[in-house]
């Protein structure tokens, strides 16, 4: 074989046979890792909210446990304990966080951390060519997040991808600690806790999906302990204040809804219906239909409930249902800030690929994506494109593999991958 023939078998196995995928996910890693060194060394950092987190948390050092008395140049605290534990150790660490390229560096390797967790995740779900991975360093916005801004966003990302990852595995109980670390961070994490019910339920009967919700309920408990131990109703009501109300002028999703209406209670309301019948749609329609419809699933579950609902719940159905319920969440927030990006940034070409439709139109969808979190500041078309992308994704998902693809990449030989989209 030719030298121009060898270069072609080795291209086509690593784009598509599966054999190849930590390869050239292995590749994909390394070159993300120059382009991260490259963003830390060469492009500006901005501060935004990193000031804020490092008074924070020297206020909590020096001995304050009452949330309502902790705050900082933009803002009072308002994320739960394990984010005030993760820079009090990078405060420690960086001298009050004036060790600016170190901060860079860590979040950086964080970065790599998470870009890791996702190959391994498409890898344990299955059904994806390898020339996916090419995708995840694309991202302006989401290296920004990380290395440049250096958002609270980044740890509650790794670590619920870590959690993922268990649940997938059926590391279940590890998984569940994992979950209330990650909620710890940012209580977005609840939105992936529809799609965990499901998962649970499924695998596991009503009991032992209460005493899943028991241990992530008690471990949140305990990580908060020296704060609900002295001031628990200060805690509470910031750490878990769910009728927060953000500003129109940071929202990158609803620009062109006026101000009065971005702002008001029924749109709030309507919002929230909107997200749970969606859900609720999803959930009876979609998510239990391989298991012959969500009465079957719950008659099962109920009468037998020390055992799983279903025989077994593939890795694919944890992550592409997690996935989903994270989408859904998303589409019908109040707000998105630019941070928020990241939430989903690297499942948008998992799911993408857990649609119908033909690749030209994911790659346009995740331009549109991209293009829509890159606008500064938002207007009232970048919101639209935005939208509009979330219900196109959220439309092939239904008419696609809502539950994920169910079997394994086809075995191929190294000379002719699988042909796959």
């Amino acid at each position: 074989m030719s030298l121009s023939g060898h270069a072609l078998t080795w291209t086509k196995n690593l784009l598509f046979n599966h054999r190849f995928f930590w390869v050239t996910a292995t590749a994909v890693i390394l070159g993300d890792a120059i382009l991260t060194q490259l963003i830390i060394h060469f492009v500006p950092y901005t501060e935004i909210d990193f000031e804020t987190y490092m008074y924070q948390a020297e206020l909590y050092i020096s001995g304050v446990r009452d949330y309502s008395k902790i705050s900082g140049p933009s803002g009072p605290l308002v994320y739960p304990a394990g984010h005030v534990y993760i820079h009090r150790l990078l405060s420690l660490i960086s001298s009050g966080g004036n060790s600016l390229r170190l901060l860079q560096n860590i979040y950086g390797g964080l970065y790599l951390v998470s870009l890791f967790l996702t190959c391994s995740l498409y890898r344990t779900a299955g059904n994806l060519p390898n020339y996916v991975l090419l995708l995840l360093p694309l991202s302006k916005r989401l290296h920004s997040i990380f290395m440049l801004r250096l958002f609270n966003d980044c740890w509650s990302l790794v670590v619920v991808q870590g959690a993922i990852m268990a649940y997938a595995t059926g590391w279940d109980d590890i998984a569940s600690v994992l979950f209330s670390a990650a909620l710890s961070i940012k209580m977005s994490i609840f939105l992936y806790l529809p799609g965990l019910l499901v998962v649970l339920f499924k695998r596991h009967g009503l009991f032992h999906t209460l005493r899943h919700c028991a241990v992530i309920a008690v471990s949140q408990g305990l990580i908060a302990l020296p704060f609900i131990s002295t001031y628990p109703r200060s805690y509470f009501a910031s750490a878990f204040e769910f009728s927060r109300i953000f500003l129109y002028k940071w929202t990158v999703n609803w620009r062109f809804i006026p101000e009065d209406i971005f702002l008001s209670r029924p749109w709030a309301f309507t919002l929230l219906a909107m997200h749970l019948c969606t859900l609720v749609a999803f959930a009876t329609m979609k998510w239990c239909k391989a298991d012959g419809g969500v009465l079957n699933v719950l008659s099962r579950g109920l009468r037998h409930p020390t055992v799983g609902a279903t025989t077994s719940v593939s890795a694919d159905q944890v992550i592409t249902i997690l996935a989903i319920s994270n989408l859904i969440g998303i589409i019908f927030a109040r707000s998105l800030h630019y941070q928020f990006y990241s939430w989903y940034t690297q499942q948008l070409p998992f799911l993408l690929w857990r649609t119908k439709y033909p690749v030209p139109m994911r790659i346009l969808a995740l331009l549109c994506f991209e293009y829509a979190w890159n606008v500064f500041p938002s207007t009232k078309s970048s919101s639209g494109i935005l939208l509009a992308s979330h219900a196109v994704l959220l439309l092939g998902l239904w008419y696609g593999f809502p539950e994920g693809k169910e079997g394994t990449i086809s075995k191929t030989t190294l000379v002719k991958g699988p042909k796959m989209d």
